[in-house]
């Protein structure tokens, strides 16, 4: 009975661990800020939304989640052995089991958010399909599977606006553009990081294609593009002046990095570049969120 219990908690934790919890929450978090966003005094009005916006973001993150670990299993048998499936905590087929429930459900709660309108749903199962295609095809098509994981990460914040509006404002789109662009930018800085690993499995990234220099100059303009964008939530009069001083943080700290990855674009220092952007979107968001409630 002991070792029964024991391996039942086992597999408990790897479907936990499978499905990267604080990622998922992080997705979760990212869809109340989309809403801030949009309207930073009346998101009291839409807690049932929200909270089901929150559940959404969070189930559909799980899913893929699971569904990449299944699909990388035999690569993290070589590089992350203690993974929840190469470990055998959790088998192949029950990764995938599993990640189609946390789809159904998540799906489903897509449609509670807003059982009037069929928007929200549609939404969170497009993006969906998008996360899929990137873990079954897009992720060894190098800068196309960049783009997908942007458009991924700028999700949330759309479906949060979704919840609020039943529309995308401009300056929620101005700030997705932001994302998108610095994180396909820092997506290509991974591939620097990388780059060694993925010419063993015949990753078509920009750095194993291009090498490391002319890469990182690709990643710094798309760093340098979400720098350009960022004047124009207040020319067009959308936030306030407390967004000035953290987007000026921001775009400092882009510049900053972009500096440091042409100087020296080796894999050491692209992780090094990587975390920083992380950062920088930190401030980037807060200026947002400011600029909303100011």
């Amino acid at each position: 009975m002991v070792i029964k219990l024991g391996s039942r908690m086992g597999k408990i934790l790897g479907l936990i661990r499978l499905m990267r919890p604080i990622n998922c929450a992080m997705m979760g978090f990212a869809v109340i800020v989309g809403a801030a966003l949009t309207k930073s005094y009346m998101l009291n009005d839409y807690a049932h939304g929200l909270a089901f916006g929150f559940s959404t973001a969070f189930l559909l993150t799980a899913a893929s989640m699971a569904i990449n670990d299944y699909y990388d299993r035999e690569i993290d048998a070589i590089n992350e052995p203690k993974r929840p499936i190469p470990s055998g905590a959790v088998k192949p087929l029950e990764a995938l089991i599993f990640a189609l429930i946390l789809a159904i459900y998540g799906l489903i709660s897509a449609f509670l958010t807003n059982p009037s309108n069929f928007l929200c749903l549609f939404t969170a199962t497009y993006f969906l399909l998008i996360s899929i295609i990137y873990v079954t095809y897009g992720k060894k098509t190098g800068f196309f599977g960049n783009l997908l994981v942007s458009a991924c990460v700028t999700a949330p914040f759309l479906y949060g606006s979704l919840i609020v509006e039943n529309a995308v404002p401009i300056k929620t789109w101005i700030f997705a553009s932001m994302v998108f662009l610095a994180n396909t930018g820092r997506e290509i800085t991974k591939g620097i990081a990388d780059v060694e690993g993925d010419k063993i499995r015949n990753v078509k990234t920009l750095a194993v294609m291009l090498g490391e220099r002319k890469t990182a100059v690709i990643a710094v303009t798309f760093y340098l593009l979400a720098v350009a964008l960022t004047p124009l939530p207040w020319f067009l009069g959308l936030v306030s002046s407390w967004f000035i001083p953290l987007v000026a943080i921001t775009n400092l700290g882009l510049v900053i990095s972009s500096i440091i990855l042409l100087e020296n674009p080796s894999r050491e220092n692209a992780k090094k570049v990587k975390n920083q952007v992380l950062a920088w979107f930190f401030t980037g968001l807060l200026a947002f969120l400011l600029g909303s409630l100011g």
